[in-house]
């Protein structure tokens, strides 16, 4: 069974750079990973809704196009700033990226709900560190 790896935060929190270290490292681990970011889902479906609704139907899509996977991790990277998207996601470990206050956004820092429930909160931007944390326990 494919995992689900959610790697979220604010924009600018590290999110890509942490996931894309991820795919490596799990990669040199003879791991399969096919790697999902929000930025390239949204232009290959053309869809640069960001309204509360517009953000929940890419939350619902980024987990379509991971249930459709066939590699032992799907790691996708985006914002999810609402428990609903997260929820939507059903992601098997989730990975939040707590290294910033604020994003470069108004609109996702008044939206964002700050999550209660994670496996992992990063608190510093260090990728090399963190994915060697995060995979102990993968």
């Amino acid at each position: 069974m494919t995992k689900r790896i959610l790697v979220m935060g604010l924009p600018g929190s590290g999110k890509t750079t942490l996931a894309t270290e991820l795919v490596k490292q799990l990669n040199a681990a003879g791991k399969t990973v096919t790697h999902f970011n929000a930025d390239s889902v949204r232009t290959q479906f053309n869809d640069w809704d960001f309204s509360e609704t517009g953000r929940i139907r890419q939350s619902v899509r980024m987990r379509f196009l991971a249930e459709k996977a066939k590699t032992d991790f799907v790691v996708c990277d985006f914002i999810a700033p609402l428990q609903e998207m997260r929820d939507s996601f059903k992601a098997h470990y989730t990975v939040w990226l707590d290294t910033i206050q604020e994003g470069r956004f108004d609109d996702t820092n008044k939206m964002f709900i700050t999550p209660t429930t994670y496996n992992f909160r990063i608190t510093e931007k260090d990728a090399v560190k963190w994915v060697a944390v995060i995979l102990q326990s993968l």
